[in-house]
């Protein structure tokens, strides 16, 4: 059952604007901190693989706990937002990651991998949290027409955080392993105990700001039915979930492989600190990327931009499953560059012309995320049956199918066109 995705509603008064930008800047904060955290994972996963002598399949839980948190508390706390609102939201969220963080120590303590795995499904409980508050909220600090732009503002600074996490946990994790030589998990204390620390400081700035009180909006009746038909009728936003859970889970799981990858003589050779540095560009380049789609999809239709680059990301997979070196190595750095619309592209297509459904279509697609709990862990046994290089065939699969929903969404909107006389984009 897909949870409701809360919206909010602020009053624009005379004067209000400075306060919103001032709330606007501090709000990015939590974008930044959810992605550095979030990409983290990729740094984690090599290190406990080794640490605790895992197979690629049990290396991969750590992204079946992360996201996996995703699918079960994005429903959870929607009713928690709408109970206590977004402030206090944002301030639970945060302290919830600083719990999960700190549950890193005594997880490295007794050297037991499970804990980690809890530890790691409480701390992307909070990112669940912070992501259902921090969301509406951007979105209402001004004026209505331009909350997409503030909230694609907002996560080209939650790319800056998936860019610069990989290179903080390269340099405290694995450069504490060049170090001593020795692959600890308790290498992991320091970097999660700061992480925790900044969390709890950031919860406490933000009791302490006056920042404007938006009111969540619950339901109305209408959000449970559009012309007698459930979201379960709604072909495009079916198709569109199943659009977001392949694609989450086919960037999550070729970031997750990085540096398994980057090591390999027969690929670049690198230490594991250099592979763990070289992720930051796999991100790096989605975030540039992130850019570049922005303007592409004002002057070209969205699904033809995503149909290209679902082939593209495909193609650079396929070459680097057949070559070498720092070729191969380079082709699949380049697929974060093409990667970068896909989420707000799928997002945008499948809930088009939804109306009243609208609410209920968003909350399907966030739980769709869940694919980067499923996608990573069948690559891994494909991995674990052949060899890294081979099990990016995992990921080029869902960029196939990803261009099928694409030139779907073309079809799709054009007979719509044919067949009504007012065309869908006027209600959007």
């Amino acid at each position: 059952m897909a949870g409701n995705i809360p919206t909010a509603s602020v009053s624009h008064q005379t004067g209000a604007d400075e306060s919103y930008h001032f709330a606007f800047a501090s709000m990015t904060t939590l974008f930044f901190i959810w992605g550095f955290i979030t990409a983290l994972n990729d740094i984690l996963i090599p290190h406990l693989k080794a640490a605790f002598d895992l197979n690629y399949v049990q290396a991969m839980l750590v992204q079946f706990c992360f996201f996996g948190a995703y699918f079960i508390m994005s429903p959870i706390a929607g009713k928690i937002i709408s109970k206590i609102g977004y402030l206090k939201g944002i301030i639970t969220g945060l302290l919830t990651i600083a719990a999960g963080c700190s549950l890193f120590y005594p997880a490295a303590e007794i050297g037991v991998y499970w804990v980690f795995l809890a530890g790691l499904f409480v701390l992307a409980s909070g990112i669940t949290i912070l992501q259902v508050s921090a969301n509406p909220y951007v979105a209402s600090l001004g004026k209505e027409k331009t909350a997409a732009s503030r909230l694609n503002l907002a996560q080209a600074i939650n790319s800056l955080g998936h860019t610069l996490g990989p290179i903080f946990g390269s340099a405290l994790i694995f450069g504490a392993v060049a170090h001593t030589e020795v692959i600890d998990a308790k290498s992991v204390q320091l970097p999660y105990l700061l992480l925790a620390g900044a969390t709890i400081l950031v919860a406490i700035g933000f009791k302490f700001l006056h920042l404007p009180v938006i009111q969540s909006i619950a339901e109305t009746p209408d959000d449970n039915a559009s012309d007698g038909k459930s979201i379960w009728q709604q072909k495009p936003l079916l198709l569109g979930a199943l659009g977001i859970f392949v694609y989450v889970g086919a960037e999550v799981s070729i970031g997750s492989f990085l540096v398994n990858y980057f090591t390999q003589k027969d690929i670049a050779g690198l230490t594991e600190k250099q592979a763990g540095d070289m992720v930051s560009y796999y991100w790096g380049a989605a975030m540039i990327g992130r850019f570049v789609g922005a303007y592409l999809t004002r002057i070209i239709k969205p699904s033809y931009v995503l149909a290209c680059n679902s082939i593209l990301s495909m193609t650079l997979l396929i070459v680097t499953m057949s070559s070498s070196g720092h070729f191969a190595m380079w082709a699949v750095i380049s697929v974060g560059f093409f990667n970068s619309i896909m989420f707000p592209t799928i997002f945008t297509l499948a809930i088009r012309g939804l109306g009243p459904l609208t609410s209920k279509g968003s909350g399907l697609l966030c739980q769709a995320i869940v694919g980067g709990a499923i996608l990573p862990l069948i690559q891994g046994y494909v991995a674990d049956i052949s060899s890294v290089q081979a099990s990016f065939i995992v990921p080029a699969c869902a960029y196939i199918y990803i261009f099928g929903y694409a030139l779907y969404t073309a079809k799709y909107r054009a007979n719509q066109k044919n067949e009504i006389t007012t065309p869908v984009e006027a209600n959007l």
